[in-house]
């Protein structure tokens, strides 16, 4: 890489903004992450392009882009902020107690059913952690919108700027309730289904793909008719409750409906592709020690759930 020639030494904040001006595209969005005017933000990577004495970015009325010199600074800029970012986390890393905000994107069906007791202990443990949960069903943006954590389902996107770690497996299986068997009859065989009604999951990874379904040695799939198509594995718990057809989901979100009776396993020999549970954090040397401590709470709850169910 070329050398740079810089007129005097930038300072270290305006480098820092620099970098989350580059990452978010966008002036105004970095103004309201760094919590500065934006009119501050855009004199101070002003000053910034003064002492680099070259433009870093190209700006539009519709968009923006790096220069050849800004794509350098960018490059250097994201070392020195993962540097200051090690140490804050190896500092907070030394602290008894984990401490400050922490905001973590969960799965509403995994919050609600299998992670509400855990969170209410994981904040009477730590009482210096403020924990800020988003239950919508959007696959938020970590860096953009400044989040800590999410909970992420099955397979992940390759992302250089995101760290994944493994929390565990979910098996899934097909639900019915007793009173849609007892109406409708209990398939003897994959092909059956096909004579059967679906609710299924209408958004997320594989909406509105067939079901596929294996034994172990043999695998089948097709497309049962669906009258109801919902977002929320829960939802599709509660109308395969209510009679409303068949379900595949989780066999950790069904468990208490079928401990409850509400419940039957369909096709108990036949299941769904297993899902990856992850924890993906925005990519650090080391985690604050909140990150790290919700983390271990997911993977001790999580397989806790599983060897429960």
């Amino acid at each position: 890489m070329e050398q740079l020639k810089v007129t005097s030494v930038p300072d270290a904040n305006d480098l820092l903004l620099f970098v989350r001006v580059a990452e978010l595209g966008s002036f105004t969005r970095a103004a309201e992450q760094s919590g500065l005017p934006k009119s501050t933000l855009s004199r101070r990577i002003g000053q910034l392009e003064r002492q680099m004495g070259e433009p870093l970015l190209v700006r539009t009325t519709r968009r923006q882009r790096l220069t050849e010199l800004g794509q350098q600074v960018l490059e250097l800029a994201r070392e020195l902020a993962a540097d200051l970012e090690a140490v804050q986390a190896l500092r907070e890393q030394r602290q008894a107690e984990p401490s400050g905000r922490l905001r973590v994107s969960l799965p509403s069906d995994i919050a609600n059913l299998l992670l509400a007791d855990s969170l209410a202990a994981f904040t009477a443990l730590h009482p210096a952690v403020t924990l800020e949960l988003d239950l919508s069903p959007r696959r938020v943006d970590l860096l953009g919108e400044g989040f800590d954590l999410a909970l992420r389902m099955g397979d992940l996107p390759d992302d250089a700027l995101l760290v994944a770690t493994r929390l565990t497996v979910f098996s899934h299986g097909l639900y019915a309730s007793p009173d849609y068997l007892a109406n409708h009859g209990e398939p003897a065989a994959p092909e059956d289904l096909l004579r059967h009604t679906a609710v299924r999951l209408g958004s997320g990874p594989g909406a509105g793909q067939p079901w596929v379904l294996s034994d172990g040695q043999r695998a089948w799939q097709g497309r049962p008719p669906a009258r109801i198509v919902a977002n929320s594995p829960e939802i599709l718990v509660r109308l395969a409750g209510a009679g409303m057809g068949l379900a595949g989901v989780p066999d950790l979100i069904a468990c208490s409906e079928v401990k409850a009776g509400r419940l039957r396993r369909v096709l108990p020999g036949w299941a769904f592709p297993p899902t990856m549970a992850w924890a993906v954090t925005p990519g650090r040397r080391l985690l604050p020690a909140k990150t790290r401590a919700f983390i271990e709470m997911l993977q001790r709850s999580l397989q806790q759930a599983q060897r429960d169910g």
